[in-house]
């Protein structure tokens, strides 16, 4: 897993404190810093399996031809895996600039969520990740100019089947639900969610298999809180989706902007555990425990 500089963070992570300081997190002192602080543990198990694919604007069968061709061909020459090793075996990301928007010019306008780590997040005015990479290159293909449009998650795909934007680009899974307003192209990436919990709650203490922690789940009420980012398939997870094949649990759902506020909310003591993709989830977890 990549090493993510906490610095990068700090911004959301400053934000993710602001939001994080309810009533739990002022009485208990849970939330302050320092050597004595909570820190967050990602469960090295995966509770589901899925494909993460891009999804391109229906009346653009040409661009999905396109992007097909352009999947294959990173695959095989080995770039896919450069920009993977990057992020997961510690290399250096390459910042991608996005231009401004003018319709009078041949544009790829893609959308995204950058607040996704590995997969998109910003440094600075430049925005990096994997989906970022492969945006850069995906427009260089094309011959035309990279526009990225940063929005909400769940307006993502909502956006391109408006024709607002080409292209959705943003670790999105594979449902039938979201085929509703994109055509996925072929998967690039294997995925799955993984349960992040303080580090001293022992509630999941020995559990080593997907079907136990699920167990573990299933039987917790609604008095406990987990944690998502909104409109992502944690929500799912927790919520239920007959699409996706989740059950959905009891405990409450507590969507949040970003998965890195709904972690900080949970170290607040506000949430009691959260549920995300499993690469952001060790990225979230590694900068803020780096802050703590």
């Amino acid at each position: 897993m990549k090493k993510i500089l906490a610095a990068a963070m700090c911004a959301v992570l400053a934000a993710g404190m602001i939001v994080g300081c309810g009533s739990k997190g002022s009485d208990g002192g849970s939330s302050d810093a320092g050597s004595g602080a909570k820190t967050a543990e990602v469960l090295d198990v995966d509770l589901t399996s899925e494909e993460y694919a891009f999804g391109v604007d229906k009346t653009q069968p040409e661009l999905l031809e396109q992007v097909n061709t352009f999947i294959t061909k990173i695959k095989e020459d080995g770039t896919l895996d450069e920009i993977f090793d990057k992020y997961f075996g510690g290399g250096e990301p390459t910042p991608v600039e996005s231009a401004e928007l003018d319709t009078s010019k041949d544009q790829l306008v893609v959308a995204t969520n950058a607040a996704f780590e590995p997969f998109e997040y910003t440094q600075g005015d430049a925005y990096v990740g994997i989906d970022m990479e492969i945006a850069a290159l995906l427009a260089e293909e094309l011959g035309q100019e990279l526009v990225i449009q940063n929005m909400d998650f769940d307006a993502v795909c909502l956006s391109v089947g408006q024709q607002k934007c080409d292209i959705a680009m943003a670790g999105l899974t594979v449902s039938e639900e979201r085929k509703e307003y994109v055509t996925f192209t072929d998967t690039y990436y294997q995925a799955s969610q993984r349960l992040i919990v303080p580090s001293d709650d022992e509630t999941f203490a020995d559990m080593t298999d997907a079907e136990s922690i699920a167990a573990a789940l299933a039987e917790l009420d609604s008095s406990v809180k987990i944690g998502v980012q909104q409109g992502t398939t944690g929500q799912s997870y927790v919520e239920g989706s007959e699409d996706l094949g989740f059950a959905g649990l009891e405990a409450t759902c507590q969507p949040y902007k970003s998965g890195s506020l709904a972690v900080q909310d949970m170290l607040n003591g506000n949430i009691d555990y959260v549920i995300i993709d499993a690469a952001p989830a060790a990225a979230i977890t590694e900068a803020i425990n780096e802050m703590r």
